[in-house]
């Protein structure tokens, strides 16, 4: 649908063919209720004239019982047809709060320290440094971003031990806030979900969480890995599926790369560039299908629109993890990533537009395919308004050519990514949970309003394009705790295209 995505991706047809398949997947997912619309109008119609012409040939006899039984009947369908429709409607998911971790000031890594290291644990390999700093200086990272201990050592020093206490203390310190927020117990949980995309220890992460807050014995815990950067999406996908199967239930979905084992030492270019995006970050998220909560929820789910494209070598291959020729352990980059990147997206939004545009914008769209593809008229091709569906989004801050990427594509304004390149500035890629502070940054800016609908939009290896779209359904306050709670004052900040180091 854009035409910064045009000649490495799918043709217009095969985008037309997925929005068609798309309303149609659609309209059979409503049929139950448009034909329990239909069959309700027809006997109302149906039951009006036959009792006016009853009661013209009978009006003093309202007592007939007949026609009272012919009432009752018409109630008794109306009532079967409406509790039919209800008990197969999909139960509501609400997000009663999330939580971001908010690394202490010890953690972090000014722009003069993050320089010093490079050139000392790379003195060997000049070129390498040179092209560190070139892509450090154009990143869009601040100078408040942070690391874990282990990788302030000079070299660094990645061990299993201090892997573990990261993980405690980003996934601790985002679920105590989390309980805190919400009043919530952890004996109150009954679905727990951990994506972590690269660290996988035995016992498992979302055990860890368990025996830390000594949850129930009948907990049901997930632990997903290798995910990517869309994590987090996923697994609201995996807790949305839960809480349809299990009523009256409270999930609790943890998201979180944990930075320590994952540092790149080696030379290998596209290897490097990891080293210099990533950094620690942890969302907690509390979902639940409680009616008796909708009270206290934030948003409700809309939808979840997940698109892979596994089955191409190329976007496979794209990110992976890997050895370099001297067995030095990192993720590698290909060249072609945003291509590939840009490409899962046309697909994603293709389907979700179905979904979220108003009529009138998939009209004009489909008149504009139809007028170029079969009329041969001189037009560009339209790309479909967004912003007349959604009023936030929360892009992936997995750096700045992946902002300006879905910016330029989707037409949307700089108010738009606001805090997508703020969170990337403050934060760093924090990878699965970007998109949590970005939500964090728009409600601490006061700006989400009743009704205000938020895209979640993220990218992973794989490769994979998720979207994820929320209602707001009260006004939110603005947090007096959070990660960006004592800083916000300060946002948003002018960005330099270079920062000299």
């Amino acid at each position: 649908m854009s035409e910064g995505f045009e000649p490495h991706l799918e043709s217009q047809t095969s985008i037309m063919s997925k929005v068609a398949k798309g309303a149609y997947k659609h309209l059979i997912n409503h049929m139950l209720t448009l034909l329990l619309i239909y069959v309700t109008v027809s006997i109302s119609i149906q039951a009006v004239q036959q009792g006016q012409d009853y009661l013209s040939k009978h009006l003093l006899s309202l007592h007939d019982l007949s026609f009272i039984w012919y009432i009752i009947s018409f109630l008794l369908v109306i009532i079967t047809i409406f509790t039919i429709h209800f008990m197969n409607k999909s139960q509501p998911v609400y997000l009663l709060d999330f939580a971001c971790f908010k690394p202490p000031a010890m953690y972090r890594v000014p722009h003069a320290t993050a320089y010093e290291h490079g050139r000392i644990i790379l003195a060997s390999h000049q070129k390498g440094v040179e092209f560190l700093v070139k892509v450090f200086e154009r990143a869009g990272l601040g100078a408040e971003t942070s690391l874990p201990h282990p990788l302030h050592y000079i070299p660094p020093n990645p061990t299993l031990i201090g892997s573990r206490e990261e993980t405690e203390l980003v996934i601790f310190s985002s679920m105590d806030s989390l309980f805190e927020q919400t009043g919530i117990t952890p004996q109150d949980i009954d679905i727990v979900i951990v994506n972590c995309g690269l660290f996988n220890p035995t016992p498992s992460i979302s055990s860890m969480v368990i025996n830390k807050y000594k949850m129930r014995s009948d907990v049901k815990s997930y632990n997903l890995s290798g995910m990517g950067c869309s994590a987090s999406l996923i697994s609201i996908d995996l807790a949305r599926n839960l809480l349809r199967v299990h009523p009256e239930s409270n999930a609790i979905v943890i998201s979180t790369e944990i930075i320590t084992p994952n540092s790149y030492t080696g030379k290998v270019r596209s290897m490097l560039v990891p080293n210099i995006l990533f950094r620690m970050g942890c969302a907690a998220i509390l979902l639940t299908n409680k009616r008796s909560l909708r009270k206290h929820a934030k948003y409700s789910l809309s939808h979840v629109v997940r698109t892979h494209k596994g089955a191409d070598d190329s976007s496979y291959g794209c990110i992976t993890h890997k050895e370099d020729k001297d067995g030095k352990l990192g993720v590698a980059l290909d060249k072609d990533l945003m291509v590939i990147a840009a490409n899962s997206l046309k697909s994603n939004i293709s389907r979700l537009g179905v979904l979220v545009l108003p009529v009138s914008e998939q009209a004009i769209f489909l008149f504009n395919f139809v007028g170029r593809k079969l009329f041969k008229m001189n037009m560009k091709p339209y790309i479909p308004d967004y912003t007349k569906a959604i009023e936030h989004f929360c892009v992936h801050a997995g750096g700045r050519a992946v902002i300006d990427k879905v910016q330029s594509s989707l037409k949307l304004t700089d108010e738009h990514v606001e805090a997508s390149r703020m969170t990337l500035y403050r934060f760093g890629n924090t990878s699965s949970s970007s998109v949590w502070y970005e939500m964090g940054y728009i409600e601490a800016k006061g700006r989400m309003k009743k009704g205000n609908r938020v895209w979640q939009i993220g990218f992973g290896s794989g490769f994979k394009c998720n979207s994820v779209v929320w209602k707001c359904i009260r006004d939110v306050e603005v947090p007096k705790t959070g990660a960006w709670a004592d800083s916000i004052h300060k946002f948003p900040v002018i960005v330099p295209d270079v920062v000299m180091l």
